[in-house]
């Protein structure tokens, strides 16, 4: 089955008509999408510039992410889920546009360099997170995730304002 095709079933499934067809549905579900984004990526942009040192810079950092690393997961839960719903409605005109694989490419990204800062600092951010200077290799990942996780949100805004023919 090619990607063009599974995409067509999944546009032709009953839950692709019934979120499109639905006057409520389809917008509740893009809502809910941007307020899990907001929790998530806003949640972030908070840590990651804490990272950077440029804000909230008398907040321990690891006081920071113990807070916020729950209300970010859910957010994050949220956004997957209705990201895949919003998918599933519109699968065979996104599939041709190129900014979707680019959304997609970025996620990857962004999300392997999130797997590698919590493998690599986030289990023990108990050691470092008190310091008011944190150490540079932590400062590149918050800023690799702020311009990931931007260019994945700004690619996804685009998706609705391209030409979908």
């Amino acid at each position: 089955m090619s990607l063009i095709e599974f995409a067509q079933l999944l546009y032709d499934s009953e839950m692709g008509t019934a979120l499109r067809e639905s006057i409520y549905a389809f917008p509740i579900v893009e809502g809910l999408h941007l307020i899990g984004l907001a929790f998530s990526f806003g949640l972030l942009m908070f840590i990651d510039l804490r990272l950077l040192g440029v804000f909230l810079e008398s907040e321990p950092a690891q006081e920071l992410l113990h807070s916020l690393r729950p209300w970010l997961l859910v957010g994050f839960v949220v956004t997957v889920i209705t990201g895949i719903l919003l998918f599933i409605a519109t699968a065979t005109k996104v599939i041709l546009l190129p900014v979707f694989y680019i959304k997609l490419g970025f996620i990857v990204l962004a999300g392997i360099n999130a797997v590698v800062f919590e493998l690599k600092w986030g289990r023990n951010v108990d050691d470092w997170g008190a310091q008011s200077v944190l150490p540079n290799s932590i400062k590149y990942a918050g800023l690799a995730s702020l311009v990931l996780w931007s260019v994945v949100i700004i690619a996804g805004r685009l998706i609705p304002y391209l030409n979908y023919e």
